[in-house]
């Protein structure tokens, strides 16, 4: 386990300097380049304060009865607002809902983006937890640190391999959505994803493009758009196709919430859903079933991911050793009237 004189040799700094960074004492002036050396050390290290580790081991081994309530911590994937995205907050409602039933308690809500911050993933991790469930796939030495801090994690649909997953097949939903239009009679059919740069490595994408070859459909790369899981960008890409006369006739559209951002967008630009242009989208969020015209989604079993998430973590703790399990929830089309 690493000390704080390791953490100091690694920075080239002295302990003493390593202790008055880490508790945020100011009576002596840093520079920055000191302060970054010092968090960069911690996170490489793995460090924690001796007392938090030890608290940390009464939480793992005591998962009922006298002692400390079970702690638990999940990290959020959102982009923009923290609390904006309503599929992965339904996710952590489903993991809430599992945790209180129990009598324990969510001990932090982070993001991705905020952990980027040394200090913030530091400070984080002062409270010790007990498990922990990630929606995203984290950068390596995040997500390594993490694992230094407790021993049971599960993801939501991560690219981790020594975890815990928990998720839905990626795939067969955006080959359901393609299934789905032709029968509706949509032979023309574009994909609205999320980021541009991982298209190729897409599930969705992978799963959309090998629908349209095995149903014989044309596929036209104007008709895939990016999104960057922004609705302006969507908005703004989907006016361009339209302004080029380059709509398809129907788009799958790997969110809900970016769905409906397309039905926003068609509407304010006088294409008629479904008569026009048809849209599919992927998740059933609440939401979903107002939008005008109600959407047509896959629905995804979103509020379970949690509370599935939550067992597996209670079954670790538990002494569960099982080898590292991958938990693929069922999809299914919910057909309303966007297509």
């Amino acid at each position: 386990m690493s000390t704080i004189r390791d953490v100091a040799a690694l920075a080239g700094v002295s302990p003493a300097t390593v202790s008055r960074i880490l508790n945020h004492d100011t009576t002596y002036k840093m520079t920055t380049e000191t302060t970054e050396r010092v968090w960069k050390a911690v996170a490489d290290l793995g460090y924690k304060a001796p007392t938090s580790t030890q608290n940390q081991m009464r939480y793992v081994h005591k998962v009922k009865g006298s002692g400390p309530v079970q702690k638990f911590g999940c990290i959020l994937n959102v982009q923009g607002g923290k609390y904006n995205d309503p599929y992965y907050l339904s996710i952590l409602s489903g993991f809430e809902e599992a945790i209180m039933k129990k009598g324990y308690e969510i001990s932090f809500i982070r993001t991705n983006e905020e952990l980027e911050d040394p200090k913030v993933l530091f400070a984080t991790f002062q409270e010790p937890v007990s498990g922990l469930i990630i929606m995203n796939t984290l950068e390596d030495d995040t997500f390594k640190y993490l694992q230094n801090q407790t021993p049971y994690i599960v993801g939501i649909d991560t690219d981790h391999t020594n975890i815990d997953n928990i998720g839905y097949d990626h795939y067969n939903a955006a080959f359901m959505a393609v299934r789905h239009l032709l029968e509706q009679g949509y032979k023309k059919i574009g994909f609205i994803r999320g980021f541009k740069e991982n298209m190729r490595t897409s599930r969705r994408y992978n799963g959309y493009y090998a629908a349209l070859h095995c149903f014989g459909l044309e596929y036209n790369p104007s008709w895939v758009l990016a999104s960057n899981w922004d609705e302006e960008t969507c908005d703004k890409a989907l006016r361009e196709a339209h302004k080029k006369g380059d709509l398809p006739d129907a788009y799958f559209v790997a969110s809900d919430l970016m769905a409906i951002s397309v039905l926003r967008t068609l509407f304010d630009l006088g294409v008629s859903v479904p008569n026009d242009v048809a849209v599919i989208g992927l998740s059933n969020i609440e939401i979903s079933k107002y939008s005008n015209p109600p959407l047509t989604t896959i629905s995804l079993p979103i509020h379970e991911m949690g509370k599935v998430a939550a067992a597996v973590l209670f079954d670790r703790i538990a002494g569960d050793d099982t080898p590292k399990k991958v938990i693929t929830l069922p999809a299914e089309l919910l057909k309303r009237f966007s297509t």
